[in-house]
Formats: structure tokens, sequence, C-alpha cells
């Protein structure tokens, strides 16, 4: 039988909730996100029982929120599995190209992806990205540097990369 595991972390930002399989880290998101229920739902389908347990993904998860929200980590090594279009697939792989305390704007992840027009069809990938934090989209900002487009919120955004030593300033 399929099994599905969640957990739930109280971070300095928020509650956060994950579910994972057997093998891989599936959904990482603060609770209130524009998009949690969405993302819950679609994560739950086909798999027969939940179990609001730990399995060795989420220890190893909080293990690496706990290190990360300290300062201490500064890439996340907990396995992931993609779940949505092969371009927002493709959106998610890039994003693990930015670096803790690195951003890039829309425009520069699309040129980056050789879809340089693609800039909204990036932008909304990202909104849609299930794995907070560990794939990073909160270091995806506007090309004149606003923090738009964070579905945890622009104040949570602005945290995170504060955390990660960058402080935007307009």
């Amino acid at each position: 039988m399929n099994m599905l595991y969640t957990k739930s972390f109280e971070t300095p930002l928020g509650k956060m909730v994950a579910f994972a399989n057997q093998n891989a880290l599936l959904l990482l998101d603060f609770e209130d996100s524009k998009y949690f229920e969405k993302h819950m739902e679609e994560i739950s389908q086909g798999y027969g029982v939940i179990k609001t347990s730990n399995n060795r993904v989420l220890k190893l998860l909080e293990k690496e929120l706990s290190q990360y929200f300290k300062g201490k980590l500064t890439k996340f090594t907990v396995p992931v599995e993609f779940t949505g279009t092969n371009f927002q697939k493709k959106v998610w792989e890039e994003l693990q190209n930015i670096n803790f305390g690195e951003y890039r704007s829309y425009q520069s992840q699309a040129d980056a992806m050789k879809r340089p027009k693609s800039v909204r069809a990036v932008a909304n990938a990202n909104s849609r990205n299930k794995l907070c934090l560990v794939v990073p989209c909160h270091r995806v900002i506007g090309k004149n540097l606003s923090l738009t487009g964070y579905a945890g919120g622009v104040d949570r955004k602005a945290a995170l990369l504060k955390l990660e030593g960058i402080e935007l300033t307009f």
C-alpha cells in the first residue's frame, strides 16, 4: 500500500506542514499559504493511508529546518520529488541553482532556462512550488527588486531573504 507521512513544524515564521512518501519530500509549505489546501489535495491523491508520524525523510527535514532557521544550513539535502507539469518541474529544478544568500529576478530565471519570453509562466510555476524553502522560490524577486509573487506572503519572503543575509532597500 502507498503510504504518505505528514508532520507539522513550528518555525519562527509560522507553522509549516510536510508530506513525504518513503523516499522523498513531496510537500512543505506554511499552513496559511495561498495554495496550501490545493497542494495538499493534489499530493494526497493516490495514497491509501496517511500517517501522522515521522519517517526517515521527515526526520531529516526536521533537523535541516532547525539548522536553516538558526542560519547554520545553506543547502537542504532532504530528497525531494516534484509533482507538477514538465514545465513546472523544469522551473523548480532551475530554482535549485540559486544558492543561499543569492537572489535572481523572474526574468533572469526565465533566461537561464533559455525561455526569455516565458517570464510570466516561470513566475506562475514558482508560485505553485510545493517545496517551500527546500526549493527556494523565495530567492526570486521582481526585476525592479520588488518582493512580489510569494504564496507564503511578502513579509515572509523578506524575512527569509534577511535570514540569508539579503536585505533589499528601495
